[in-house]
């Protein structure tokens, strides 16, 4: 079966061909189903190539000679092994879930095939990033789910908002994407290789003749386009506007691919980690202080996938502060339980905004659940989860990640879980806005009030359904010795060692973060039971207006930027270029008129200026060449 792991990627591939060929044709159900199909396709693949893998199959499958340059070779080869294998059935399973989804979301969009193309796309660009066997067939996936977010997010490109989102996450992932490449190129100068079993074979074996801080040098660069990619500070404000598309493409980028692209890039990268402590520190302080800023904002957001953006934020940098521990499955876990969560509280969002007509405010909803049962039921869920309330998915990860920084950092443990108290209550403070009391929105609104179609309830459902039993293939030591996704992992990911903790330690972080999460839940419940939306004053209106961070980067950096571009327009552009260019052109033409003149149509003029002519030549050849 690993020898077919070339279709996973191929059958998106076709899905976007056919729909980005056809999409002017192509009835709007059957670009539907032939987008869906080709992510379900490749989910059954991944399937079969996943319990093989479990089964202990680990191989690299080669398609064919990429690069071949002198004492450089760099095949297009893809890695089947556990990491990878993990990844491909959350994106091809999410992807699939979230497609069906688009079905009905979609429906009444006259673009709805060409936005399956782009789906299919991103998915395959997803899938060449998770399955490649270098750095060079993960950064051609890099690029390309990139360039598949900017066509994605700005789809509604009629709205300027829209297309300025886009460009700002194109032009930010960039920034990251440059670090990326430095990495890689020191990487191939210091290694003579990108391919990963040669890259950290020379790790392993110690046989690399470089200094520590060459390590730390190349992670840190790797960890550049991560901060891009994951939006950690200060590459982090694309996100949150990325919410400018379709609310499934929110889902997608934020909680089974994109987002999750630079966790998994630093985890496949784990050697090299282990040999760059200082890297490891950055990493484990930027996503710190990511998690905090990002929940800080949460509270104070009105907009309901704005809360879940900066969620999303604030999650990612939990990721990150485990990966800065050492504790990679720890990070790959939590990837795990928040694509289920994330994508669950994503399509609840949609499935709200359906039934509101397009309204996004919370401050004008109220009382949905009395309509939309199955929706508030799942939506609950996933608030419950990623909260951490014992017993759901994000209850397990979460509580590691906080284990693995009380072992390794206590002031980033003190951190992480002030930003698991901030979880809790915003995430109720938004379930208790849209879903309880009495409703805020139109008569008109109230009115068209309905429970979403199947293809949207039935995501909603499978995703609570993996929300709630998602996480108990990683228990606690404390509950069980056998730790499954770890010792799936370990063929693949090789931990930081961290020191054990004692059984009353580990009990005793399980009680913290436990009643953390119970009592700041029913603190955000309780408290926006009675909401009260007077403006903002004092800090409330700073985080209202997200730090002004948006605001810092448009002073310090856009306005700068962009009066620089128009001094070099007006002056080298217009002035020197391209009156350089046009003083040329204007030269040839006066000469050419004044030329011109010469051809009078007399013959007798002719005759003059050839005795002219004669006698300048003889002139020459008498006295300058004799």
């Amino acid at each position: 079966m690993t020898d077919l792991v070339y279709l996973i990627p191929l059958f998106p591939l076709i899905g976007f061909l056919i729909n980005g060929l056809g999409w002017r044709t192509i009835p709007k159900s059957i670009g539907g189903i032939i987008g869906s199909l080709a992510v379900l396709a490749s989910f059954a693949v991944s399937l079969g190539i996943f319990f093989e893998v479990r089964s202990g199959v680990s191989k690299t499958v080669t398609l064919f000679d990429f690069i071949e340059t002198g004492s450089l070779h760099i095949p297009l080869a893809f890695q089947v092994d556990s990491l990878s294998a993990l990844f491909l059935l959350i994106i091809t399973g999410i992807g699939f879930l979230i497609h069906v989804y688009s079905t009905s979301y979609m429906h009444d969009d006259e673009g709805m095939v060409k936005y399956f193309a782009y789906l299919n796309l991103f998915v395959f660009s997803m899938l060449l990033l998770v399955l490649g066997a270098n750095y060079l067939v993960m950064f051609i996936g890099w690029e390309g789910v990139g360039l598949c977010s900017y066509l994605l997010i700005g789809f509604w490109f009629k709205n300027r908002d829209y297309t300025n989102a886009a460009k700002k996450a194109f032009v930010m992932n960039r920034i990251g994407d440059l670090g990326f490449l430095v990495g890689m190129l020191l990487i191939l100068y210091h290694f003579g290789t990108l391919t990963y079993s040669d890259f950290f074979g020379q790790l392993q074996n110690g046989n690399a003749p470089v200094s520590n801080s060459t390590y730390n040098w190349i992670a840190i660069c790797l960890f550049i386009g991560a901060m891009g990619k994951s939006a950690q500070i200060p590459l982090y404000t694309w996100l949150p506007d990325a919410m400018a598309g379709p609310t499934p493409v929110s889902a997608l980028i934020h909680a089974a691919t994109m987002v999750t692209a630079g966790i998994y890039m630093i985890a496949r990268s784990n050697a090299l980690y282990n040999l760059a402590p200082a890297a490891l520190h950055l990493v484990a302080w930027i996503g710190c202080a990511t998690a905090l800023l990002a929940a800080t904002i949460a509270i104070k957001q009105y907009d309901i996938k704005k809360v879940l953006a900066y969620s999303t934020v604030s999650q990612l940098g939990f990721m990150f502060m485990a990966l800065g521990m050492g504790a990679y499955t720890t990070a790959v876990f939590h990837v795990m339980t928040h694509a289920f969560f994330k994508a669950l509280l994503f399509l609840g969002s949609g499935s709200v905004i359906h039934a509101m007509g397009g309204e996004q405010d919370i401050r004008k909803m109220g009382g949905l659940g009395k309509h939309m049962k199955i929706t508030q039921i799942t939506f609950l869920i996933g608030c419950l989860a990623i909260a951490g309330i014992p017993g759901f998915s994000g209850f397990f990860s979460k509580d590691e990640i906080l284990g693995s920084t009380f072992a390794g950092n206590k002031a980033i443990y003190v951190l992480g879980l002030i930003g698991a108290m901030m979880t809790a209550f915003y995430m109720f403070r938004l379930y208790t806005l849209t879903f309880t009391g009495t409703f805020r929105g139109t008569h008109e609104q109230e009115h068209h009030l309905h429970e979403s179609p199947a293809a949207i309830t039935i995501p909603l459902i499978i995703l609570a359904i993996l929300s709630v039993v998602g996480g108990y293939v990683g228990l606690p030591a404390v509950i069980s010795e056998h730790h499954m996704l770890g010792s799936f992992l370990s063929s693949s990911v090789t931990n930081l060692g961290l020191h054990e903790m004692e059984h009353s330690t580990e009990w005793m972080l399980l009680g913290i973060s436990t009643v953390v999460a119970i009592v700041f839940s029913i603190a955000g419940f309780a408290a926006n039971r009675k909401p009260s939306f007077a403006p903002n004053t004092g800090l409330s209106k700073v985080l209202e207006n997200k730090w002004y961070v948006d605001e810092l980067y448009d002073s310090i950096i856009v306005r700068p930027i962009t009066a620089f571009s128009n001094i070099l327009d007006r002056f080298v552009e217009k002035m020197a270029i391209d009156g350089l260019v046009n003083g040329i052109g204007k030269t040839v033409r006066w000469g050419g008129d004044r030329t011109r003149l010469l051809q009078t149509g007399q013959v007798g003029f002719y005759i003059f200026m050839m005795v002219i002519g004669m006698t300048v030549l003889f002139a020459i050849s008498f006295f300058w060449i004799g």
